[in-house]
């Protein structure tokens, strides 16, 4: 079985740091190999891309910008209405993604417009959502790259979100039915919104492109006091083949680099050349 890559997630990870290059400066000190961002877009590409060449790592994931944040959007792919809006997000991730050489574009859904009713808007929004999908699917092929999907829980993190749960998404991404859409299996998440971590890791995970940790419920480090045993489920994700990243998309309890002890955990335990550091 081989081990498990992990990449860091800096808009989460570094917060004393005050910019995206010294956090990925950060994360390339403490023996990450990869980052992801969420939102790129106040750094110039080509600034960010130096920044993660000179620490050593690649970027591997960055999110659709989350459209007008002052009216309360966060991402545009279900949202009616903003369909033109979230094509020319679409262009500007495309122009990051190539810039940073990052191969996955998570692609926001969106929330469920203020004052609606979810059951009353579910089959318009995935209408949009499958006609934007199905648009990313090929612009994105133009250039060599995967589209991700993220459920995010509506109990806890966003109560509007429009995609919720890996069931939902699975759906979706049957309907749209393009290999370089994939799935995103944040354990936070999906533990929040079914549980049933172990049936569902083994069922979804050939749809799986890229996985995210934080511990429940308070989103902080993996070996920190919570629901979830991290042990047991980064064994299962090797056990079952998984090749792709795992982000660590956490809240740091204190000094983020103090807080890796979990990782160098892993790494002892797997023989990775940054044990011991």
């Amino acid at each position: 079985m081989a081990p498990l890559r992990f990449s860091a997630n800096v808009s989460w990870l570094f917060p004393e740091l005050p910019g995206l290059p010294a956090r990925l400066r950060a994360a390339g000190g403490s023996g990450f190999e990869a980052a992801e961002v969420a939102w790129p877009y106040a750094e110039p590409p080509d600034a960010l891309a130096r920044a993660a060449r000179e620490a050593g790592l690649r970027l591997v994931l960055i999110n659709t910008p989350p459209g007008d944040r002052e009216k309360g959007e966060m991402g545009l792919g279900a949202v009616p209405g903003r369909q033109a809006a979230f094509r020319e997000g679409l262009e500007q991730a495309v122009l990051y993604a190539k810039a940073l050489g990052c191969p996955r574009i998570h692609l926001m859904a969106g929330r469920v417009p203020q004052g609606a009713d979810r059951a009353a808007v579910r089959s318009e929004m995935e209408t949009v959502f499958l006609e934007n999908l199905r648009h990313a699917a090929g612009v994105l092929a133009q250039e060599g790259l995967v589209g991700l999907l993220e459920p995010i829980n509506t109990r806890i993190t966003d109560p509007q979100y429009f995609l919720d749960t890996p069931q939902q998404a699975a759906g979706i991404l049957q309907k749209v039915g393009r290999p370089n859409l994939q799935l995103q299996m944040d354990l936070f998440h999906w533990q929040i919104m079914d549980g049933n971590l172990t049936g569902n890791i083994r069922e979804f995970l050939p749809l799986v492109g890229h996985v995210q940790v934080a511990q429940v419920p308070g989103r902080g480090e993996p070996d920190s006091p919570g629901e979830l045993n991290f042990p047991y489920l980064f064994q299962l994700l090797e056990e079952e083949g998984y090749k792709g990243f795992v982000g660590c998309e956490y809240r740091p309890q204190g000094d983020t680099a103090e807080g890796l002890s979990w990782l160098r955990a892993y790494w002892d335990r797997r023989g990775h050349p940054q044990a011991g550091r």
